[in-house]
């Protein structure tokens, strides 16, 4: 009934080669899904930004970047008016960046941010007009940030 090159072990063992090939791409798939949406080192920070967190009215000091290593960055701000504000964040890469809001040496605010996509808001009351210093940090780096300080509304 069934010749040498159709017999039942052929059918047998061309099912095991389809079955090997499919086991294969679910296993690729499977490990694209768990690596990284974003490539820090080759991530265009200005086109994350856009998307990840547009600018606010209102807005008194903001910055977006990568964090490659453990070492803190700092922007400043001259003249911030006192009041109350929000501070808006968010990273990607995964891990947890560290946002710190100062005055004058006095922290105002400590928050964080979940390195995946999602946004943070922090009230931040600021006593009295000068400058004011946003500290970025993270130990999981690398992973990208922005934030935003605006004028709460």
């Amino acid at each position: 009934m069934f010749s040498r090159s159709t017999g039942p072990w052929r059918l047998s063992a061309l099912r095991r080669v389809v079955g090997m090939a499919a086991l294969g791409a679910c296993l690729v798939v499977a490990a694209s899904a768990c690596s990284s949406a974003v490539s820090i080192e080759n991530a265009d920070v200005p086109a994350w930004k856009a998307t990840a967190l547009p600018t606010a009215g209102g807005t008194v000091l903001e910055d977006a970047g990568k964090i490659l290593n453990r070492q803190p960055l700092v922007k400043d701000a001259a003249d911030v008016p006192a009041g109350v504000y929000t501070l808006t964040m968010t990273c990607d890469g995964g891990g947890k960046a560290f946002f710190t809001v100062s005055t004058g040496g006095t922290k105002l605010a400590e928050a964080g941010a979940a390195c995946n996509g999602s946004r943070e808001r922090a009230k931040v009351t600021v006593p009295a007009t000068g400058p004011v210093q946003i500290s970025t940090s993270s130990v999981d780096a690398p992973l990208i940030y922005a934030y935003h300080l605006a004028a709460a509304g």
